[in-house]
């Protein structure tokens, strides 16, 4: 890329730096921190105390992709999505993601303030990849063996890092295909979705090989997950904070552009001293 700049609906964030995107669970059900903020109010309060800690993008979603979950109404998606993107749009200034597969979510959201698609599901469902050209957003691809509610059941593969990389770079090519940039395109592994711990310590030791030879952004989301359980012995995933913060400093390391957290406060200082670290390189 010329510019170190993620162009998205509008909106530029530079990534000649790393940059936090803050996790704004809009649901009842997900792994970590499940319906603390389902209510609006709380949703905005803490996506307002993100932002004064650090967090250059905020993610919002409103439907549970926990290994196991069910999946939900548009209609309920659209009414736990919406209103609080208009919120932030309105009040905060920072860049807004919707962590949702289905166009029709995205189109209200990108209506309402929002800039970036996080997709799990890598814009597979029906006319996604033409919904994100014509929207002209950002957009993360992320990889996942199977669906949230069997991934976790007994995931196979030859060559974990070779086969979530192809994946990837075929998902992205199909996307600029379809008019998408290539400095929209972000790319994520999937840590916890479809891999067991050994498949997720080998991507991450293996994290700067996903973009290696591409102008694609990366994306590091390993938040709290059981992988982070594993290593440590903490089964409660609030109690994984300390583990986390290490692993989003290592995918810094591994040249991750954007990392997405719940713990943003812990997160962003790993994220100074790494910087101060860099001056010296």
């Amino acid at each position: 890329m010329s510019e170190l700049i993620l162009h998205a609906k509008g909106r530029c964030l530079d990534l000649s730096t790393p940059k936090i995107m803050g996790i704004l669970n809009v649901t009842p059900d997900s792994f970590s921190d499940g319906g603390k903020f389902l209510g609006f109010d709380q949703a905005v309060a803490q996506a307002r105390l993100m932002v004064e800690a650090g967090a250059a993008i905020i993610d919002v979603g409103g439907e549970s992709t926990r290994p196991g979950a069910d999946l939900v109404p548009v209609e309920e998606e659209l009414r736990r999505v919406v209103p609080v993107v208009k919120a932030i749009a309105q009040e905060l200034d920072v860049m807004i993601s919707v962590d949702t597969s289905t166009p029709e979510v995205m189109q209200e959201c990108v209506a309402a303030g929002a800039h970036l698609w996080n997709d799990i599901r890598a814009l597979q469902r029906p006319g996604a990849v033409e919904m994100a050209s014509k929207l002209d957003v950002a957009v993360c691809l992320m990889h996942m063996q199977g669906d949230p509610k069997t991934m976790q059941i007994k995931p196979t593969y030859t060559n974990v890092v070779q086969e979530v990389t192809d994946f990837l770079h075929e998902r992205a090519r199909v996307c600029e295909q379809a008019g998408i940039a290539k400095d929209k395109i972000i790319l994520d592994p999937g840590f916890g979705f479809g891999k067991n711990v050994d498949e997720n310590y080998q991507l991450l030791n293996n994290l700067s090989k996903l973009t290696q030879g591409t102008d694609y952004w990366l994306l590091s989301a390993l938040s709290r997950k059981s992988m982070i359980g594993a290593a440590t012995g903490q089964s409660i995933a609030a109690d994984r904070v300390v583990g986390s913060v290490c692993a989003a400093f290592y995918s810094f390391m591994q040249g991750a552009h954007i990392v997405r957290v719940h713990d943003v406060q812990e997160t962003y200082e790993a994220l100074q001293v790494f910087n101060a670290i860099e001056k010296y390189r």
